[in-house]
């Protein structure tokens, strides 16, 4: 077998045959790359307060890139519109958020909800949404700062809680729940201050840890392009296999038949 290896055709074919698998072997690697570009984040430094106009819209899905991100923004609370929503944890501790509609200055004045603080008791979040209503009936403009998060999807309660207390800080629930809301634009976002109002603890937002995650497409790929390598490698394995089978065959057929003759020569 290794003699019919060594033969000029089949070195040419087995040349031929690593010449394709060092092909596949770029474009698997070329694949790899691309799972592992995919998988990088970019470096940024969400604790770095923004202007929230710089960052993200509204009437629009905020960018990964502007998750997390420490916002500042000009504007001032709507007078009776805090919400609480319940099941909140903080510090591994379930509770319940003051979620106050924040109108800003700006162009139309868009709205984005606040969540103002946590309290561990109903009773405690109730009472100082009302002092809120309360304080924020000047309508004077403050400058909010808190960290930018996307919007929870809304759920529907289970029990008979009060129509006030909520389990998903949802903006499309939020703006059904405002009063004299209009069509004007809003977030699909919502702001967790940085300063809770007195009564309320502030809410526990971490600085997010960004997750790499490779490209499993490209990785499926990677490996499909190794397994075409080594199919081209072996495809010549196998045919110089079919031909010293071939071979062999011819020879135990031609001393067979040369057996049988000289038999009969023998016999005659």
């Amino acid at each position: 077998m290794l003699s019919i290896m060594l033969r000029p055709r089949w070195v040419l074919a087995l040349l031929g045959a690593l010449a394709v698998a060092a092909v596949f072997a770029v474009l698997g690697q070329w694949q790899i790359a691309r799972a592992v570009d995919a998988g990088q984040t970019a470096d940024r430094s969400t604790e770095i307060v923004q202007p929230l106009a710089e960052i993200a819209g509204p009437d629009a899905p905020i960018k990964q890139s502007a998750t997390g991100q420490m916002v500042s923004v000009d504007g001032r609370y709507v007078v009776g519109d805090e919400q609480i929503i319940s099941g909140r944890l903080n510090g591994g501790t379930a509770g319940f958020w003051v979620v106050s509609h924040f109108q800003i200055d700006a162009a139309g004045e868009p709205a984005i909800p606040v969540a103002r603080g946590w309290a561990a008791d109903a009773e405690t979040a109730e009472a100082v949404a009302a002092e809120l209503a309360e304080q924020d009936a000047s309508g004077e403009s403050v400058t909010l700062t808190g960290r930018l998060l996307p919007t929870e999807g809304p759920e529907f309660p289970t029990d008979a809680a009060s129509a006030r207390v909520m389990r998903a800080l949802a903006v499309s629930a939020l703006i059904n729940l405002w009063a004299d809301f209009d069509n004007r634009s809003v977030y699909s976002a919502y702001i967790v201050s940085a300063e809770p109002p007195a009564g309320l603890v502030q809410i526990d937002s971490p600085e997010p840890n960004p997750e790499v995650e490779l490209n499993w497409l490209n990785i499926f790929y990677a490996v499909e392009w190794a397994v075409f390598a080594g199919f081209a490698v072996f495809l010549w394995y196998r045919l110089v296999r079919d031909q010293w089978e071939r071979e062999r065959e011819e020879a135990e057929d031609d001393a067979a038949a040369a057996s049988a003759g000289e038999s009969l020569s023998n016999r005659a």
